[in-house]
């Protein structure tokens, strides 16, 4: 089975003068240097109608095709993975995924993903593209996602997301305590330091965040946050845009720091919070056959909880320590 790709993007005018593998990389960040390169070299990416050599410079401005066909992993087998299924009829399923997932195989990770769980339990995605997986979580992200079960659901559920019709909103607990709730836009791209990071950047893709408070507490902040565009890492990278990075993430939240006079119980947890502390709460869309519109919430995973608990008990005795004795 082959998945066909079909993308277009303008080079951005401040990467004028760089070399088209590396814009490349810039403007579609979902693929390896390496694929975009062999891409180029094979005449299936284009600049301007034109085939071109990976070490060519843009001048910015030019419009990048990239259309092309990929075989999927002979490596994706079917494996017997136990699966949170909230919802599921012939057309979707809605999956509450744990943390520690991996959502789609890559290196190093060819086996014991969601998707190898689909294959499982239902062969015949085996048909759709990506086993019918239209949009990810991170590995060590919780939380809902919507599976395709057919080529048809697929094509539907693609459009919605592309037409941001898609409701996705996430719980998260960042470093710092908020005044006020707000949104982030802001281009997200590759790092050019490192791929394994995304990063705030001239060249990135459009990308814009809602969030609010739900609960401020000394030095963190319980909020809640809408995704109006679905970037890679897009939550963790806004939040640490502006300061206000999220518990755990190992990517984006720098060294641990820890409040003055935390409670005992608060290091611990701190420091043995091993995830960035985000939750996939709320999941809504257009049924791709019915045409109804539907919702689906899922309860903070166990950890979440507890690190909220212990948040409140370190403002709670904080208080205590601090209120005046007459």
């Amino acid at each position: 089975m082959t998945e066909r790709i079909e993308l277009e993007a303008r080079v951005p005018d401040e990467m004028g003068g760089k070399r088209l593998d590396q814009i490349a990389a810039a403007v579609f960040p979902d693929y390896s240097r390496s694929s975009l390169q062999s891409w180029i070299r094979s005449g299936d990416m284009k600049v301007d109608g034109k085939v071109c050599k990976p070490k060519e410079r843009c001048f910015g401005g030019e419009l990048l095709t990239l259309i092309t066909e990929v075989e999927n992993d002979d490596r994706w087998e079917p494996e017997d993975i136990p699966l949170d299924i909230i919802y599921e009829d012939e057309a979707i399923a809605v999956i509450n995924k744990p943390a520690g997932l991996v959502v789609h195989p890559a290196a190093g990770n060819y086996s014991g993903t969601l998707l190898n769980g689909l294959l499982y339990r239902y062969p015949d995605i085996a048909s759709v593209p990506r086993a019918g997986i239209v949009h990810r979580l991170d590995k060590d992200t919780s939380g809902l996602m919507v599976v395709a079960k057919t080529l048809a659901a697929h094509a539907d559920l693609v459009d919605q997301l592309q037409e941001r019709s898609v409701s996705r909103e996430y719980e998260a607990v960042a470093i710092g305590s908020m005044t006020t709730g707000g949104e982030v836009e802001a281009p997200i791209g590759r790092n050019p330091a490192t791929r394994l990071k995304m990063a705030v950047t001239g060249g990135g893709k459009y990308a814009r965040t809602h969030y609010r408070i739900i609960d401020r507490y000394r030095a963190h902040t319980h909020i809640r946050l809408q995704l109006e565009t679905g970037r890679t890492h897009q939550i963790r990278v806004h939040m640490a845009h502006i300061g206000y990075p999220l518990v755990g993430d190992p990517l984006y939240a720098g060294r641990l720091k820890l409040p003055k006079a935390a409670t005992s119980e608060l290091v611990d947890r701190l420091r043995n919070f091993g995830r960035q502390a985000l939750h996939a709460r709320r999941l809504g869309l257009v049924h791709p056959v019915s045409g109804e519109y539907m919702e689906w919430e899922s309860e903070l995973p166990a950890d979440f909880v507890e690190l909220l608990e212990v948040l409140e008990g370190d403002q709670q005795a904080y208080v205590e320590t601090t209120e005046p004795v007459f």
